[in-house]
């Protein structure tokens, strides 16, 4: 068979044949009288094997190798074609990704798009300036567009939320990740959902740093998550959500605020978040009787009841009163040391 008969049976172009036959890739078993190549079935056979090797991604010089070498095991380049496909997938999907946010800031020109991809890039950066500064240019951004309608300088497009909640939640510098914060808090939406997915996720580390700007966000619906958030496994979560909520007037908070109390994490936050709350009579006697009950317990140990009858300072209301005047003959010296001066403030008052 001639190369232009192979070439239309083959799909593989005669040029393409002449290439793989320069390289020893293939040999046509004999020419004609008139000196062309004549291919043999056994040639067409390697064409088409030659052909399915190039389309797993193996080079020429792998395939080669593969066809000629009779100890050559496929095992080990089967293994890096797919450390080599999951890479490019990896670098594609990296490619969508920015493409998709450049689309969602609807750039009115090519100014504007270049500017979203300065900023993503910039948010990116390995420098905690540099992110910083994309951090807080975003803000502004995003504080400009909000206010004026007819803004339409680059300055004012504003990065795509995705964007920077994927950068909030992978921020270990605390400087950097307070301004991404104030970036989300007035990214105008859309980050309250994300920011709740990344509360499930395994790592520790993301999941307090999704609980942390889902508390800055203002809105109903960041409150939601909030609520949700204290029924979460993971006590930081659910610590950094009552605080939040506590800020917002949230009596829901108020069991989870007096855990934090008693087990000395961010324990005079909310103390002072349980003194806000307690704003009427009702829900004074309800923190205080939490207290008590938290004081009560056979297993708190004794800096816990110490923290725990400070917190009763700031709880106004005669069930507050009742449980300082008992503690002052607390049989933990301490304690009733603590409930006496508490009670001696109150009287001067």
């Amino acid at each position: 068979m001639l190369i232009g008969e192979v070439a239309r049976r083959s799909g593989v172009s005669a040029r393409m044949l002449r290439h793989y036959e320069s390289l020893g890739l293939v040999r046509p078993s004999g020419r004609t009288g008139s000196g062309y190549r004549e291919f043999s079935e056994e040639d067409i056979r390697r064409i088409f094997h030659i052909e399915s090797l190039r389309a797993l991604g193996l080079s020429l010089r792998e395939v080669k190798r593969a066809l000629d070498d009779a100890d050559f095991t496929p095992s080990a380049l089967v293994d890096d074609l797919i450390r080599r496909t999951r890479e490019r997938i990896a670098a594609e999907t990296e490619l969508l990704t920015r493409l998709r946010r450049i689309h969602a800031a609807e750039p009115a020109g090519w100014e504007d798009a270049l500017q979203v991809v300065t900023l993503l890039q910039a948010l990116g950066s390995k420098s905690a300036d540099a992110r910083q500064r994309a951090a807080l240019a975003s803000a502004s951004s995003a504080s400009s567009a909000s206010s004026a309608s007819s803004a339409s300088s680059a300055d004012e497009v504003p990065v795509p939320v995705e964007a920077l909640v994927e950068a909030a939640l992978g921020e270990s510098d605390p400087n950097v990740a307070g301004a991404l914060r104030w970036a989300l808090a007035r990214s105008g939406g859309g980050a309250s959902a994300l920011l709740a997915e990344g509360i499930g996720s395994p790592v520790a580390a993301v999941r307090e740093r999704a609980v942390r700007s889902l508390a800055v966000l203002p809105g109903g619906e960041a409150a939601c998550h909030l609520r949700d958030a204290l029924a979460h496994a993971d006590p930081v979560v659910r610590g950094h959500a009552a605080l939040a909520l506590g800020a917002r007037g949230e009596t829901d908070a108020v069991p989870t605020l007096v855990d934090l109390v008693a087990d000395g994490r961010n324990d005079t936050d909310a103390a002072d978040a349980l003194s806000v709350l307690a704003g009427d009579t009702v829900t004074a006697d309800r923190i205080a009787h939490r207290l008590v009950e938290r004081l009560a317990r056979g297993t708190t140990p004794a800096p816990a009841r110490g923290r725990l009858t400070q917190a009763l300072a700031g709880i106004p209301g005669p069930q507050a009163y009742r449980a300082l005047g008992e503690l002052s003959h607390d049989a933990d010296r301490a304690v009733a040391l603590t409930a006496t001066y508490l009670l001696h403030l109150r009287d001067a008052r």
